[in-house]
């Protein structure tokens, strides 16, 4: 998910469909000299990923030697486009990177249920239901997804705050952000100029505005946009930008990574970042040490709620209705998340992985944090959105930060779109 250079969508879908095939067209069995199976993610061309994928190719190899695997990095601001270009074409990859949610949610068609094939994984990997659909699992989860509120401490006691207690209900965090400002500093870095801060901010003040009951609602599909609380979700947003909480621009910042870089440079006091390999307690680490670097609990918007970490299955690998042998792309999938594969992820990336067996303990005070919450955590409000209602919500943040339209307006526009579907 680290920046790239935007290409032409008509030139990448070209060139990203020369890079599709599989087993099936060399014209011999997957288990043939020839056999190959082909992987697209936006991960494999990252240096941090490396140790995990020889790991995990190693581990494929000894299960089927005459299988060649070919990973095919995509430009992550274009990755579901090309993806969907691939499956119209019918000429897509073998086994294909998805995000929990919607994303893969909306393309089980053109997807391999894999529950007959993992089984075995189930008690070791977490995050499985945020790549199921109607009951069927159809991909192993990589990684564990949260969205933290994280801060500096730094800014904290430049502020006269203190670093150890930080805020716990709204009016006393909007109260702490005015000390921020004055001393110098944003209150949040924020990036919305893909739409994407507004899926955050839902999930990560989502336990502290909802009701219990509002919340499993929400996840189950039972979504009451009109109530109170889901509009103070949205209210609280566009509060940041009328009491200019948020970093300047925040419409033509890139989330991935110029928001994450205004944090770490020290010009805000607060990210609402990721768990996992990006955006997250590791990169922070580059330039706030540990010590500096605080994690707290959403403020409570609304009395009687409790703070939760929002947390889903991150990324995982799905595999191809078309691929020849859906068996070996599956045990591809489960070198993927295999343990040692896993173990180097966490270690070189800093990522949270599903395997619920590696130890943290040594990872620093932030980590350590997060790892401890995820037994009381729920579910990200929105993951259980679809990819459609996603996007409109993006750009409907977009204008409540510019103030060109009313909070009414917004929870209408989404609850339309999430009924159809």
């Amino acid at each position: 998910m680290r920046q790239r250079a935007i290409w032409s969508a008509v030139l990448v879908v070209g060139l990203a469909l020369t890079g599709c095939g599989s087993a099936s067209d060399s014209g011999k069995s997957s288990g043939g000299s020839d056999s190959k199976l082909v992987v697209w993610d936006w991960k494999s061309g990252e240096p941090f990923a490396k140790s995990y994928l020889d790991k995990a190719k190693a581990d494929f190899k000894k299960k089927h030697p005459d299988v060649t695997v070919e990973f095919v990095a995509q430009p992550f601001d274009q990755y579901y486009t090309l993806l969907g270009a691939a499956i119209q074409s019918g000429k897509g990859p073998d086994v294909m990177l998805f995000n929990g949610g919607g994303q893969i949610r909306d393309r089980v068609d053109a997807l391999v249920p894999l529950d007959d094939y993992v089984a075995e994984d189930r008690q070791r990997l977490a995050g499985w239901e945020a790549f199921g659909k109607d009951g069927k699992t159809y991909a192993a989860p990589v990684t564990l997804q949260g969205y933290p509120i994280y801060y500096n401490k730094a800014i904290y006691q430049k502020a006269n705050l203190d670093p150890a207690s930080p805020a716990t209900t709204w009016d006393k965090f909007t109260a702490d952000c005015a000390a921020i400002a004055k001393a110098g500093s944003k209150c949040f870095a924020l990036g919305n100029k893909e739409g994407v801060g507004i899926q955050f901010w839902l999930s990560s003040m989502g336990s502290t505005t909802l009701t219990a009951a509002e919340y499993d609602a929400w996840i189950t599909g039972k979504r009451d946009w009109n109530s109170a609380n889901v509009k103070r979700v949205f209210q609280t947003w566009k509060e940041t930008g009328d009491k200019k909480m948020n970093s300047d621009g925040a419409n033509s910042t890139a989330m991935f990574n110029d928001s994450f870089a205004l944090f770490q440079s020290g010009k805000a006091a607060h990210v609402m970042g990721l768990m996992s390999d990006v955006g997250h307690w590791q990169d922070f680490n580059e330039f706030l040490t540990p010590e500096k670097l605080g994690v707290m609990k959403a403020p409570v918007v609304t009395a009687g709620t409790t703070p939760s970490l929002p947390y889903d299955g991150g990324i995982g690998y799905a595999v191809a209705k078309w691929t020849k042998d859906p068996k070996v792309a599956a045990d591809l999938v489960r070198s993927l998340s295999s343990a040692d594969a896993l173990k180097a992820f966490y270690a070189d990336a800093g990522a949270i992985a599903a395997d619920t067996t590696i130890d943290v303990s040594q990872a620093g005070p932030a980590v350590a944090t997060l790892v401890s919450e995820l037994k009381s955590g729920k579910p990200a409000l929105h993951v259980a959105l679809s990819s459609k209602t996603l996007d409109l919500m993006g750009r409907l943040s977009q204008q409540l930060l510019s103030g060109s339209i009313t909070v009414d307006e917004v929870v209408k526009q989404l609850a339309a779109s999430d009924q159809a579907g």
